[in-house]
């Protein structure tokens, strides 16, 4: 099941929806660095950004997914004025085991609208139907209460904690897995 996203353009049409999913470009470089560089997302995100040019490197990550097969993100915006809202996507795509894991990012003026009860279960789709997955996991800092209520509310399941998992910022933080099967 090696996934060929080079070749396609890809925009995710929301029905009915304020929002609308496409393809990550060069051109969403400074909302990506404002996102990816604003202390709130990255309290419990595992990537940030101290400069424009250093974020380079976010796109570069997302165009590898691609062309290696392991996965796509994209931008996800308001249907009304194409603005940019944050990003969502699949990574860590595992052919033998027909898994990917999910994440999502949202700059902080576009919290708590519901974006994320809207555009989750369009990624699920996407990744069920389009690249044949079995399993879509997510895994959350266990202190994100806000972001663990909101992906329990897309039909992700929780499964459990892993303790003390990683390092960050020199302290141990344990991380909540979540998962979703494909019916």
């Amino acid at each position: 099941m090696f996934v060929n996203f080079k070749d396609n353009m890809f925009k995710i049409n929301l029905q009915r929806s304020k929002y609308y999913l496409r393809s990550i470009n060069s051109s969403d470089l400074s909302m990506i660095f404002k996102g990816l560089s604003h202390p709130d997302v990255i309290k419990h995100y595992g990537v940030s950004f101290a400069s424009l040019e250093e974020t380079k490197a976010q796109l570069q990550w997302y165009k590898n997914l691609e062309l290696s097969g392991s996965g796509k993100w994209f931008a996800i915006c308001e249907l009304n004025t194409d603005q940019f809202l944050g990003a969502v996507g699949l990574n860590d795509l595992i052919e033998l085991h027909q898994k990917a894991e999910i994440g999502i990012w949202l700059l902080p003026e576009h919290w708590g609208k519901g974006i994320l009860q809207e555009v989750m279960p369009k990624i699920v789709a996407y990744g069920f139907n389009e690249l044949q997955l079995h399993r879509i996991e997510g895994f959350v800092e266990s202190e994100n209460t806000k972001c663990r209520r909101a992906i329990a509310k897309t039909g992700f399941t929780y499964e459990g904690t892993m303790k003390d998992c990683e390092q960050k910022d020199g302290k141990w933080i344990s991380l909540s897995v979540y998962a979703i099967l494909n019916p």
